[in-house]
């Protein structure tokens, strides 16, 4: 009752703007643009007057609105890898104009790097973003034949690993919890398979995918460091067509096609890697030994009308490790539904319904087993208001109810009572409104306010600590009673000046609150992490981010370049006391301390984006640190995601017009580690002897891989092709970690042993479409 209090005012403040923009009578044009072969609503396609005076994109679901004076124009849409198609009309009423456009096939021959305007980089708001289609990933080579978008975006400036063949990354110095990862506007939680060296996003089923590292706009929110948006694929609306690959540990198929033609389709994709049956049929392991994981997207998209969308989704993954009765296991459910409505032919709507789970099982054979993950339910509300050719406003309001599973230890033996950490619930809701308003032909500005509440509800208890973590008061709350309520104003700020047509100035403001904290001593993460709400002991954490790039394109647009500088002063960023114990521990808030961090840093991009050859080389220099009372005497401290130099250099060359080759070379800097400073003898007993936290580094990482691309012969109706990867080519065995030990001949001296995960590694991987 109470939330539909809360939320009343605001649905009638939106309904106010919803007649206010219906009541508008311009001139306006729009419509949807698609594929012309599979009906595939596009992302991003740029609609412009032929003298290049007014222009708009398409949306997430391929519409568009633009609105014009009356009288002859013509009306260009282009869009890259497509053909650009011009529509001449006499515009003296609203207009619906539905364009399809055709594949060019020249363009599809190219390895397109940003599929949108060419000078997108310039015109636009958005500075620390990026938009790659999956032709920038096909291309691209990968560990095991499997192509991943979690590591792609590991090459661009800014966004790091955080070990090596892991899935997670850090952004600007970030933690991993800090990245808001969507899968059809639903979060994802654990985004890895086989502990992190794949990826749950299975290539196939995925339209694109859109990074934000600073300047992130309203609609988003939830995370402190950054927003990795990514789209399925609707399914072809025109005919029946598959895709798929086998590769040395996994396989993948895809089928897609209407149910009815050029108004309902579907696309259902499943992967599963085979090293268990592989090795079974070897002989090389027992039959009761599981080691495999899994993944299947499906989705609905069903066009009623000219008016009404409605899409359904879901992806569904599982990985599975152990022998006999023991063993882990892990996975994310996630679910959307959808509703696209056009009040106008400026008032577009999205009405969505969310669900995610992420679940953690560990089995002890006959002593037990152990159970954790976090469940959201969610529904979100977004209007995009096209007011005039300046103004372009967007609002909507979201609210998500969070289930939090910390652990629970089951017994076999039934004599012994379960161990179990309480649930917690919290309600985590928004409201937002932002515009984005430009200003004579070389000045557009985004901006934006976002204001967000958590509410931790019971059941549970508000539990008072003293510095030895004893309990020292406790305050019962009965269920749904409100235990503990966070609030914020997320200001949000975008400026592009242009100096000229080829270059532009950018400036940013990005305030952010993170209501959830991951409970993990590693960096990389780990599936039996787990998530807790901000409590009555845990603050939210709160970033500011101040960022000025220049950006400046050569030679008709092929050649990209930017320069990007970044300051982030961050608020109650949580470390652990050293020994902490995380698993099953009730009084763990007691162990978390908080304090402040720094962030500064400069990015450098340079991309070539058209021609036989393309790439892109991207360098980051950056310094992140901690300063939190009671960790390394409450002096400044290196972040565990501290890197001073980070480098990435991409390229793909077009040998011919069935092959390709293409390869990286990636350097960084070791990580910040704290390793032991010396040892001391208690009891007869060796003790290491820690003293600067985070003071030391592991060793300096670089690799080369190599990937070939080979099409086949002609237009069969079964099309393949291959490709041919080399994983670190010059065998690199690089510091995955650094163990200390006695020496053997002389147990007085300790020495440190490096543990590296991959030489060479070559796979294939055979790709097929009909």
């Amino acid at each position: 009752m109470n939330l539909l209090k809360r939320i009343g005012p605001i649905t009638a403040v939106y309904w106010l703007c919803v007649l206010l923009a219906t009541a508008q009578n311009n001139y306006t044009i729009s419509g949807t643009v698609t594929d012309s072969q599979t009906g595939e609503a596009l992302i991003g396609v740029t609609i412009y007057t032929a003298d290049k005076q007014t222009g708009t994109m398409t949306n997430t679901y391929g519409f568009y609105s633009l609105t014009l004076p009356s009288g002859q124009h013509t009306i260009k849409y282009s869009f890259v890898g497509y053909s650009t198609q011009d529509r001449s009309l006499n515009l003296e009423a609203n207009q619906t104009i539905k364009i399809e456009l055709q594949t060019n096939e020249t363009a599809l021959s190219e390895v397109v790097v940003k599929a949108e305007k060419k000078d997108k980089n310039i015109t636009s708001t958005q500075m620390a973003g990026e938009k790659l289609d999956m032709k920038t990933i096909d291309k691209l080579p990968v560990l095991f034949g499997e192509r991943d978008v979690l590591k792609t975006i590991q090459l661009l400036p800014g966004i790091s690993t955080v070990s090596e063949g892991g899935n997670g990354f850090s952004v600007r110095g970030g933690s991993i919890d800090q990245n808001l990862i969507l899968l059809d506007e639903a979060p994802v939680y654990s985004a890895s398979h086989l502990m992190g060296f794949f990826s749950v996003f299975n290539a196939d089923a995925i339209k694109g995918m859109t990074v934000y590292k600073s300047g992130i706009p309203a609609n988003y929110g939830g995370r402190a460091a950054s927003v990795l948006d990514i789209t399925m694929k609707d399914g072809n609306m025109k005919q029946v067509q598959g895709s798929g690959g086998i590769g040395l540990l996994a396989s993948r198929l895809t089928l897609e096609g209407p149910v009815i033609k050029d108004r309902m389709s579907f696309i259902l994709s499943g992967r599963r890697s085979y090293a268990d049956l592989m090795a079974k049929a070897a002989g090389q392991i027992e039959s009761g030994t599981k080691m495999y994981f899994y993944d299947l997207n499906a989705k609905l998209n069903y066009k009623i009308n000219d008016n009404n969308r409605l899409f359904a989704s879901g992806y569904f993954g599982r990985d599975d490790f152990g022998f006999d009765d023991m063993g882990i296991n892990w996975g994310n459910t996630t679910a959307t539904i959808r509703w696209n409505h056009l009040f106008s032919s400026k008032l577009f709507a999205n009405t969505t319904a969310l669900y995610s789970k992420y679940k953690y099982g560990f089995k002890f054979g006959d002593n037990g087993d152990m159970q954790s993950g976090i469940e959201d339910i969610s529904i979100k509300q977004d209007f995009t208001w096209y007011y005039n050719p300046n103004n372009t406003l967007k609002y909507g309001f979201n609210a998500t109810y969070h289930t939090f599973y910390p652990g629970k230890f089951s017994f076999e033996d039934q004599t012994i009572s379960d161990i179990k950490v309480a649930e917690k619930q919290a309600l985590e809701s928004s409201i937002y409104l932002s515009n984005e308003h430009k200003i004579g032909q070389n000045i557009i500005l985004d901006y934006g306010l976002r204001a967000s509440m958590f509410n931790q509800l019971g059941k549970g208890e508000n539990i008072t600590y003293d510095d030895d973590n004893n309990i020292v008061d406790k305050e019962v709350f009965g269920k749904g009673k409100l235990m503990k309520s966070y609030y914020g104003l997320e200001p949000r700020l975008g400026m592009t000046y242009r100096l000229n047509p080829q270059s532009s100035l950018k400036a940013s403001y990005n305030r952010m609150l993170q209501y959830l904290h991951l409970m993990s001593n590693s960096t990389s993460g780990q599936p039996n992490d787990f998530w807790t709400p901000s409590t009555f002991n845990i603050a939210p954490t709160s970033v500011n981010q101040y960022s000025l790039g220049l950006f400046r394109n050569f030679r008709d647009n092929t050649f990209e370049f930017s320069i990007e500088s970044y300051y982030k002063s961050m608020s109650n960023i949580s470390d652990f006391k050293d020994g902490t114990q995380i698993m099953l521990n009730e009084d763990i808030e007691s162990y978390v301390l908080q304090g402040e961090g720094r962030s500064y840093g400069l990015e450098l991009y340079i991309k070539k984006k058209y021609g036989q050859f393309t790439g892109w080389i991207s360098y980051t220099a950056s310094k992140t640190e901690n300063k939190i009372e009671g960790i390394n005497q409450g002096q400044w401290y290196n972040s565990s995601y501290d890197k001073t130099h980070d480098v990435s250099v991409v390229s793909s060359y077009q040998l011919s017009s069935r092959l390709s080759l293409s390869a990286n070379w990636i350097f960084y800097t070791g990580n910040a580690v704290t390793f032991p400073s010396g040892k001391y003898e208690f009891d007869g007993n060796q003790v290491p002897y820690y003293t600067e936290r985070n003071g030391y580094r592991m060793p300096d990482y670089h690799r080369l891989d190599i990937n070939l691309h080979l099409e086949g012969k002609g237009k069969r109706r079964i099309r393949s092709s291959w490709d041919f990867s080399l994983y670190n080519v010059y065998n690199r065995m690089n510091a995955y970690m650094i163990n200390f030990r006695e020496n053997e001949n002389n147990p007085k001296v300790t020495e440190a042993v490096k543990v590296s995960l991959f030489g060479i590694v070559p796979s294939v991987t055979w790709n097929f479409k009909f």
